[in-house]
């Protein structure tokens, strides 16, 4: 008779759409990073202080992949630690806004977008889709550099995001429609208002300058 013994769970943490929080990243990973080196001399016994100030270490987010096997990056460990510890939401609130430390945005985004229901997300998230700082990312064992407005619609666009599969995202009209959120504007359409009411404005002016004229 085998026993499945489930490593990394922490106590006194409140259950993330029903499940103990470590349980958010699927099994396979979840056990490679508890095996990881990074983990056991970075994270296992961390507090919050050490894990923002590894977080401001980093240099690249994502997963490595080696024979075949998909290791986990420093960003993905202290995303488990960050799961154990449960930080209160104003912290993470504040690591959404703050400019200083981009890579401890794309955590707490991360985290964002795995624990909370999808109103939350979308309010807290969009706002970022207007964030153009630079991050490292893996993809396809490469690194490569994107905006952060790029990352972030990856999370609200996919369902599946390094090796982890994202909780389901209900689609923002249907809460538009049950009145949950207000209809999205996007920068397209207010930088296209912001030109037309410039243009009314100019046009307005050379009236205004021709009739003096007229007169």
């Amino acid at each position: 008779m085998s026993v499945t013994i489930d490593r990394g769970l922490v106590a006194n943490t409140k259950r993330v759409h029903g499940v103990h929080p470590v349980f958010l990243i699927e099994k396979i990973l979840r056990e490679r990073i508890l095996d990881s080196q990074y983990w056991k001399r970075e994270c296992q016994h961390a507090d919050l202080l050490v894990l923002l100030d590894r977080g401001v270490e980093l240099k690249q987010i994502g997963t490595y992949a080696n024979a075949g096997h998909t290791l986990p990056s420093p960003f993905i460990c202290l995303l488990l630690r960050l799961l154990q510890l449960q930080p209160a939401a104003d912290i993470i609130d504040y690591l959404l806004v703050q400019t200083d430390f981009v890579y401890l945005t794309a955590l707490a985004a991360l985290y964002v977008r795995i624990t909370c229901d999808s109103v939350i997300v979308y309010q807290k998230l969009e706002p970022l889709l207007a964030d153009h700082r630079r991050i490292n990312m893996i993809e396809n064992q490469t690194v490569k550099s994107i905006n952060l407005d790029e990352y972030i619609d990856k999370l609200l666009q996919g369902n599946k995001f390094l090796d982890m599969v994202l909780p389901r995202l209900i689609d923002r009209l249907v809460l538009e429609d049950q009145e949950l959120l207000e209809p999205r504007q996007s920068l397209l359409q207010e930088e296209f208002e912001r030109m037309c009411e410039e243009g009314n404005l100019k046009r307005d002016d050379e009236q205004s300058r021709a009739e003096s004229h007229e007169h």
